[in-house]
């Protein structure tokens, strides 16, 4: 799901949160996500455990949360968000998940299994909304369901295929070349 725009929340709320997302990012950096416990986050972020439950359920929660907003970011970075289906917003699409994921590795200390399908899932489903938004724009009577499904797994696949590689090649002639492997299936509402 989109994530919900947070200007409403109280101020009190949001720094709060902030100190928690920032004291998770600190803890993926140097630990990675399956040692993280609740207490080492209420520890590094000086919030009780309470105060922490009162904002996520849990750390998976709060994973899901953290990608989610730096995902979303990084689409309204490139206004990805405010804009409709061309071949160009596609590829910027495919570069910016590239490149999340990409960072994503990077950023934290130890990427494992449980991490790393947690994060495809958040992104796959942040992706699958985006371009069914971009293709009812096109106001076509063909379904979209499927046809966003294929591209968003084809965007995922490449990209975390691209962000594991041992021998990365120059990202934009990565993606010029994915590119058609995705739009392909997206032609029809051009």
């Amino acid at each position: 799901m989109l994530p919900k725009p947070e200007e409403k929340l109280d101020p009190r709320v949001k720094r709060t949160r902030n100190l928690i997302l920032s004291a998770f990012e600190s803890l993926l950096a140097e630990k990675g996500f399956e040692s993280i416990t609740v207490q080492d986050v209420t520890d590094r972020a000086q919030v009780n455990r309470a105060t922490f439950y009162a904002h996520f359920p849990d750390k998976y929660a709060l994973l899901d949360y953290f990608v989610s907003q730096l995902f979303w970011q990084e689409i309204e970075k490139r206004t990805l968000n405010a804009c409709h289906y061309t071949p160009e917003n596609l590829k910027s699409l495919i570069l910016a998940v590239c490149e999340f994921l990409a960072a994503m590795h990077s950023g934290c200390a130890q990427p494992h299994q449980q991490f790393e399908s947690l994060v495809e899932g958040t992104i796959k489903n942040q992706i699958f909304e985006l371009l069914t938004l971009w293709l009812k724009q096109t106001k076509t009577k063909i379904s979209t369901e499927i046809p966003a499904t294929v591209a968003t797994w084809a965007i995922y696949g490449l990209a975390s295929h691209y962000s594991h590689s041992k021998k990365r090649p120059a990202l934009e002639k990565f993606v010029d070349e994915a590119l058609p492997l995705v739009a392909v299936n997206l032609e029809q509402f051009a």
